[in-house]
């Protein structure tokens, strides 16, 4: 998959020349592929509604149940150039969309091992293409790595709702590191709105995960436990922390998750992509997050008696 999307040249994705690209080759979830480049011309017409019922569409035939398929990778080139330069009222949605095809099935995981997870189990494979849906996912990172230079003007989108989404397809890159981290802790470092804070350092940690990047740890640890941080700094951090190391969470660091004073941010941080998709009983992706990282170290207590008797620590 990644040879087919790697092999659309330049001048066909700038030159929007769909008839030119194999989607006869693929379905979507619901039909054949050949539908998807009307759905992308739609999405770039004068008809706003149109455009909108474009967008939708496109979510229902690419991103099914939490999954992606491989007709979704050959469509992120053209996405990507519809969002750089599309009607700035469905940035945010088609580049979640994006983001979406190009991470693994993880609806509900906010874990410290899931929820920065990008790539999906080698033997999962989508059933109505019989393609394995990593390949799909790597030939959309592939493709986001391609156009970064599209991607990279964005983190200054005027709209706060877009730099959030902005880092989370930038999270899926996969080369150039150094340049992708370096523009997300740019603009992190100007940043004033806490949804887009946490996701800029969501997004750095995913690079570094992906990428074995042994410094990140230490880079989390300071953001975390330095009180002149803001709040949402520090929380976002502290989950950070937690994504990218395996030992039990410091005593500090679960002082902060577990504070009172957090709690407040459960539903202001709700948005940031990461967390949208994962939430408990109460709506909130952070609480549940917290709460999962947390606790996963702590052996749960078995009885001495299996009738019923005292628990043992």
């Amino acid at each position: 998959m990644r040879t087919v999307v790697g092999a659309i040249p330049r001048e066909v994705k700038d030159g929007f020349r769909y008839d030119e690209v194999p989607w006869q080759r693929f379905r979507h979830f619901y039909g054949p592929g050949e539908e998807i480049p009307g759905l992308l011309a739609t999405l770039v017409s004068g008809d706003a509604e149109a455009a909108d019922r474009a967008l939708q569409q496109l979510w229902t035939n690419l991103h099914h149940q939490g999954g992606t398929i491989a007709v979704g990778a050959l469509a992120v080139p053209f996405l990507l150039r519809i969002a750089a330069a599309g009607r700035p009222e469905l940035r945010a949605q088609t580049l979640r969309l994006i983001a979406e095809i190009g991470r693994c099935q993880h609806m509900g995981d906010g874990s410290r091992e899931g929820m920065l997870q990008v790539a999906e189990e080698p033997l999962m494979i989508e059933g109505s293409t019989m393609c394995p849906v990593d390949w799909t996912i790597q030939a959309a990172r592939q493709a986001v790595t391609d156009d970064l230079h599209l991607l990279l003007p964005l983190l200054s989108d005027p709209e706060p709702e877009v730099r959030p989404v902005t880092a989370y397809v930038l999270a899926a890159a996969t080369g150039e590191l150094s340049h992708a981290s370096s523009a997300l802790q740019s603009r992190l470092a100007k940043e004033d709105d806490a949804v887009v804070r946490v996701s800029l350092i969501l997004a750095i940690a995913q690079l570094a995960r992906e990428h074995q990047d042994g410094h990140a740890p230490k880079w989390a640890q300071d953001l975390w436990s330095d009180p002149g941080r803001p709040p949402e700094v520090r929380i976002g951090a502290g989950l950070a922390r937690l994504c990218l190391a395996t030992d039990p969470a410091p005593d500090e660091l679960r002082a902060l998750l577990t504070d009172p004073g957090t709690r407040q941010y459960d539903d202001l941080l709700q948005p940031v992509p990461w967390l949208t998709w994962v939430v408990d009983h109460h709506g909130s992706g952070l609480r549940s997050c917290i709460d999962e990282m947390l606790t996963a170290n702590i052996p749960e207590p078995v009885l001495d008696d299996p009738w019923g008797g005292e628990l043992s620590s």
